[in-house]
């Protein structure tokens, strides 16, 4: 099969044959149709986080294909099933967190394209149990983005408690925030979009954001502020910065909702604001196998739109040139 492996965080990946691999106990063989590119994947590949990932690996956790073979003792998946795998690769399912429903958090985890290899292949496994089922409805270059910038962000704003009517400020319009600013208006809130590329903030206009904001023209905090301040603030773009600007615009009894991960991980809020504002201040990574189905069945009964390119594999380095130039509109998925 064909595959894009990482060999050293400091040079490209290399595109070339690998051996098909099996499947095992526990774990489904998928033929991959397609994989949206992640700035995660970027991270990873670059070795950018504290934890870095084991030297080879293959990225990838938005892989979108059909089981082709069942190892042994899966009894509840079918070859032909059409299938996610999505960034949790597997939990333990016995935890605290996996019986109570935050089987995000476990801490025996796997994750896709990071800890196991991932979708930047033609061919993967993963857990049967842990991958999702595909609607008819969806496309599998739709699927793919969903898989994680759809569900990361769906979790996202799920947690934040959106009451309708309030004003939510999403900053960073891309793969991920093309997506928030729907879910956001999809839970009731009224949509401030915030971005230094003005396409993207006429996508997100078109998207249905109430209002726009272009941070490398205006102080986007002054702006927020003066729209009377955000009752909520996701952050999606992966600069400290940009997350002290959030918390900045933030209304009394607001809510910060961090997602991105910069590879600078500090961020300084002021305690004294904290406190008297009554500001919180949420941590909310990816989401669960039924907060992805939800996602699907959004996606399926045509409540979200999905803005991808397709890319060739062999292009994968090129791929995420154009990620980190800012180019993309929204996301670039791989067609297999």
């Amino acid at each position: 099969m064909k595959a894009a492996v990482v060999t050293s965080f400091t040079a490209p990946l290399e595109v070339g044959e690998r051996d098909i691999p099996e499947p095992a106990t526990g774990e489904v063989l998928v033929r991959l149709e397609t994989c949206g590119l992640c700035h995660t994947d970027i991270h990873a590949a670059r070795g950018d986080w504290p934890v870095k990932p084991g030297l080879p690996f293959i990225p990838g956790h938005e892989g979108v294909g059909i089981i082709e073979k069942l190892g042994t003792g899966v009894t509840h998946r079918s070859i032909g099933e059409r299938v996610a795998l999505p960034w949790l690769g597997y939990a333990c399912g016995e935890c605290r967190y996996c019986i109570d429903g935050r089987e995000t958090l476990c801490e025996q985890q796997h994750n896709s394209g990071y800890s196991v290899d991932g979708g930047f292949a033609e061919y993967a496994v993963a857990s049967a149990k842990h991958v999702v089922t595909v609607p008819d409805g969806v496309t599998s270059l739709d699927a793919a983005p969903l898989t994680c910038a759809g569900v990361t962000t769906y979790k996202a704003l799920k947690v934040a408690g959106i009451v309708p009517t309030e004003r939510v400020a999403v900053f960073g319009i891309g793969g991920l925030g093309h997506l928030a600013v729907q879910y956001a208006r999809l839970m009731g809130g009224s949509v401030i979009a915030v971005d230094i590329e003005q396409p993207k903030l006429e996508l997100a206009r078109e998207l249905g954001a109430d209002h726009l904001v272009n941070a490398a023209e205006v102080d986007p905090v002054a702006t927020i502020q003066d729209l009377g301040g955000a009752d909520v603030a996701v952050v999606l773009a992966a600069s400290p910065r940009v997350f002290e600007q959030a918390f900045s615009s933030l209304s009394r009894g607001g809510r910060l909702i961090c997602v991105a991960l910069p590879k600078d991980e500090k961020m300084s809020v002021s305690i004294f604001e904290t406190v008297l504002k009554g500001i919180s201040i949420i941590g909310s990574i990816v989401g669960t196998r039924q907060d992805l189905a939800e996602v699907f069945a959004l996606h399926a009964a045509g409540r979200t739109r999905i803005i991808a390119e397709g890319r060739k594999l062999d292009e994968v380095n090129e791929a995420m040139a154009e990620v980190l130039s800012g180019a993309v509109l929204a996301r670039l998925v791989f067609e297999y």
